[in-house]
């Protein structure tokens, strides 16, 4: 099991290498300036995203749609995915995941943008899209989109399902001393549950399931910042002085270079929001809307709220309580946080990450069956579904390392033909944004999208 750890240790570090930063963090900055800081029109698109107006052909509305989306990305990225980058690359690494989240809301937006303008229908006349389609249809490339499905499909057992129910029964069993088997079978057989239904089901769910979740862990984090607020000033200057000069060793923590701080921010903000990963774009191809633009606009919020919000929030914690000097990883380096507010910390984290781990994988199994459709027809969808439910299980009971390297891996993969695809149509994403947002016709249909 080590030789099998450091096996995919060292694989991962390969495809995290200063290649895979610039070309992921490059895309970020390219397309920020090509779409002329889309950025800037955040608050707009938060507006859109809660607006409820007749929104065209789809297969769910445009907030069910986002809320799938978020489901996906707002999870353990957001708490263990954090308290893995800060315990690997020091209060440093909070800064590079912000940044990657400020700069990603280009990409996500870019990348939602070409899979609704390029989606078409099954055999069953439901939507599909998403890069795999971009590719095939866009740049006339189907071999990179057969790829980017391949990875997609077999990257979504780390980061949408065993990495979610590791982190979660993990937890569960550090708070209240439940074996990891236990809380497995509970996942694995309510996820089946909602993912034999379909996309309908997981987004009827996720409409509701997101909002509760987002509000329990941001109110566990501002209690606890509260009560911290006197450290806040200190914190983030720690937090930008070891982002640009490495963090020595101190109380538990090892120490780590820029380069660490830099390598497991940015993998860790591309877990956590998925800018550049090219998993959310399809679930906005399923999206009511009337124009790609429009629902490209309410994609980006996922990365406004997933990183900028509530990642930054989760660092804020671990530095200004002091738990990052611990030495501790993962969940139980938050947890450790956590355990400033009494009593009722813990407890209030855990149901933070079990709702985050269960609307994660509702979230990427939709993402993964669309990936296998793709690659198989409609027939494979559902045994699919069942290795997915059976990986929920797994996952429960396999180590943190492995999974986690094995996320990171398969992440990289998955992103380096989406990033292609979205600087080779960059052309297409300024004709659209240009014809529908900067000329103020957001409502407009385009019939080339049903």
């Amino acid at each position: 099991m080590e030789a099998l750890e450091k096996i995919l240790g060292e694989l991962s570090n390969i495809v995290w290498g200063p290649p895979m930063l610039i070309l992921l963090v490059g895309t970020h900055i390219y397309l920020t300036f090509r779409l002329k800081f889309i950025q800037k029109y955040i608050f707009k698109a938060i507006k859109l995203s809660l607006t409820r107006v007749s929104e065209g052909e789809g297969d769910v509305s445009h907030f069910g749609a986002l809320t799938t989306a978020l489901a996906a990305t707002v999870g353990t990225g957001n708490i263990v995915g954090v308290a893995t980058a800060v315990g690997l690359g020091g209060p440093g690494a909070v800064f590079w995941l912000w940044i990657t989240g400020v700069f990603g809301i280009a990409t996500k937006y870019a990348e939602a943008l070409l899979s609704v303008k390029y989606r078409t229908k099954n055999a069953l006349g439901q939507m599909a899209g998403g890069p795999m389609y971009v590719l095939e249809r866009g740049l006339k490339m189907k071999w990179l989109g057969v790829l980017f499905a391949l990875f997609t499909a077999i990257a979504g057992f780390g980061i949408g399902c065993t990495v979610q129910a590791n982190s979660i029964s993990q937890m569960v069993k550090a708070t209240f001393n439940i074996p990891t088997w236990i809380t497995g079978l509970v996942i694995a057989v309510f996820t089946g549950i909602v993912i034999i239904g379909g996309i309908k089901s997981i987004a009827r769910v996720c409409e509701m399931l997101v909002p509760f979740m987002a509000i329990v862990y941001v109110t566990g984090c501002l209690i606890i910042l509260a009560m911290n607020a006197a450290n806040l000033p200190s914190a983030i200057a720690v937090i930008l002085k070891s982002a640009f000069t490495g963090q020595a060793a101190i109380g538990g923590f090892a120490g780590a270079t820029v380069m660490q701080a830099m390598r497991y921010g940015v993998a860790r903000g591309l877990f956590s929001n998925e800018s550049g990963l090219g998993s959310a774009p399809i679930a906005a191809a399923a999206a009511q809307t009337p124009n790609a633009t429009r629902q490209a606009l309410v994609q980006m919020t996922g990365t406004f709220w997933d990183t900028v919000v509530i990642c930054l929030m989760t660092g804020f914690v671990l530095v200004t309580t002091g738990s990052w000097e611990t030495g501790l990883k993962g969940a139980e380096l938050t947890k450790t946080a956590f355990e400033h507010i009494p009593v009722i910390g813990p407890i209030t984290l855990t149901i933070g990450l079990l709702t985050f781990v269960y609307s994660t994988i509702l979230g990427w199994a939709y993402y993964c069956e669309k990936a296998v459709e793709y690659l198989f027809g409609t027939k494979a969808v559902m045994p699919y579904r069942w290795l997915w439910v059976i990986a929920a299980f797994i996952g429960s009971v396999a180590t943190l390392d492995i999974v986690w390297s094995f996320a990171d891996i398969f992440n990289g993969l998955m992103a380096i033909p989406n990033l292609i695809s979205l600087i080779a149509l960059s052309g297409v994403l300024v004709a659209e944004t240009r014809k529908y947002l900067w000329e103020g016709r957001l409502e407009a249909e385009d019939p080339t999208i049903k």
